[in-house]
């Protein structure tokens, strides 16, 4: 069963009924929820910023995400005040949501969105969306990690986006960047044939939205940012995270079980790309083969990692390490299957999952059984102990994993999706 967005169930839609004008070219999506704070004074600031520096007719669309607060009345009144500007309600939640409908159903040649806080610099907006007019490019995104970016966010912000991005990067092949910044746009005819197709509601939209769009071979432009952290985020980190970490999981099994049309998007949105990924100095054979597989396995381990520690205080040790090692073992087999041994298509993706399961049990049990020695020992030993335990046990079951991946993967031939 091929996966599709779920319908926005109910979308109103409020603009000024007299208003005459024409078609825009940009149509920006600010998605709220609860921002009544912030919401007049950032829309007063985008608009004021698309009509001096935006020469195309454009539009803010204000999307509420069943805001419980005076966000709705105060956008609303917007509408009232300012020139093109439209307010969606719907009454389901979810950034994702919000803008995989509006995009979907706006009559602008390019969609865009930035966060109500506008903590991207706004003069990167025109270099955002120039590769789109002139159809160079096919999605433009945000980056807050070219070495030109300039970002100011405290330390474990930093480490968890260089993390996350890392881990999209190796374990599933990504080229771009940064996919978690808050402003992106595309082209709309581009966004009605995929926008179907990606699945997620919430914060994980974007990276959904990416690693569809790679994987059909539409190209993604990147354009550095300014960008500076709003310290009344409301924005709560861990959960996020382990919905990233989930969002992964299940794309990355949706691509390794040939769940997602990627053969029928790529002929007709997509256009030609090389096949599979290309390692600039990494050799071929057995060398080449165990340094992907490492590079592969220190993305996991952060993701272990991540995963032990947001799932300690509530789960307890054991229970943590489980649920942490299930959820890596899956974006470990995929991210192996095809980026260390270039194994593409659906051929065996079942068995090669599978097999992948069975050395997950074998790794549960040699950390599970490092966990109980340890609490044997030294039964007041900290959560951080625990992780180191588990990492060295670990090492032992990935060797296992490297000889057992490269004995299923033997005879399977190199395709091309």
């Amino acid at each position: 069963m091929i996966p599709q967005a779920p319908p926005v169930r109910t979308a109103q839609v409020y603009t000024l009924a007299d208003s005459s004008a024409s078609t825009p070219v940009l149509d920006i999506v600010v998605p709220v929820y609860n921002e009544q704070a912030d919401v007049a004074s950032s829309v007063r600031r985008l608009a004021d910023h698309l009509r001096q520096h935006v020469p195309y007719p454009a539009r803010i669309t204000v999307a509420d995400n069943a805001s419980t607060d005076d966000t709705l009345a105060i956008a609303l009144g917007l509408v009232d005040e300012l020139e093109g500007v439209r307010v969606v309600h719907l009454e389901e939640k979810g950034r994702g949501r919000a803008l995989n409908g509006v995009w979907q159903c706006s009559d602008a040649e390019i969609v865009a969105y930035c966060d109500v806080d506008l903590s991207t610099d706004l003069n990167a907006l025109m270099p955002l969306i120039a590769p789109l007019v002139s159809r160079h490019s096919d999605i433009a995104i945000g980056t807050r990690l070219s070495r030109s970016s300039r970002v100011v966010r405290g330390p474990k912000r930093e480490f968890i986006s260089r993390s996350y991005n890392l881990i999209l990067r190796t374990a599933m092949g990504a080229r771009f960047s940064d996919a978690q910044c808050g402003f992106k746009a595309m082209r709309t005819d581009i966004a009605r044939g995929l926008l179907p197709f990606v699945v997620d509601t919430g914060w994980f939209f974007d990276t959904e939205l990416l690693v569809l769009a790679e994987q059909i071979g539409l190209r993604i432009a990147e354009v550095p940012v300014d960008w500076v952290d709003d310290p009344d985020s409301t924005v709560d980190i861990v959960p996020t995270a382990l919905a990233d970490l989930k969002g992964c999981a299940r794309v990355g099994l949706a691509l390794a079980m040939g769940r997602l049309p990627i053969a029928q998007l790529r002929a007709s949105i997509g256009r030609d790309r090389a096949a599979g990924p290309q390692i600039d100095g990494v050799p071929k054979g057995l060398v080449g083969q165990l340094a992907r597989f490492c590079v592969v396995g220190v993305a996991s381990t952060i993701s272990f990692a991540v995963l032990f520690l947001a799932l300690h205080s509530f789960l307890g040790a054991q229970v943590s390490n489980l649920v942490a090692l299930a959820i890596t073992a899956v974006l470990n087999t995929a991210a192996n299957r095809r980026f260390s041994f270039g194994v593409r298509g659906r051929d065996n993706a079942l068995r090669h999952q599978l097999f992948g399961l069975g050395v997950f049990l074998f790794g549960w049990l040699v950390t599970a059984g490092s966990l109980l020695f340890l609490h044997t020992v030294a039964p007041d030993a900290t959560k951080h102990i625990e992780l180191i335990i588990l990492v060295v046990a670990n090492l032992v079951a990935t060797l296992t994993r490297f000889v057992g991946l490269r004995w299923v993967f033997r005879k399977t031939p190199e395709v091309v999706a």
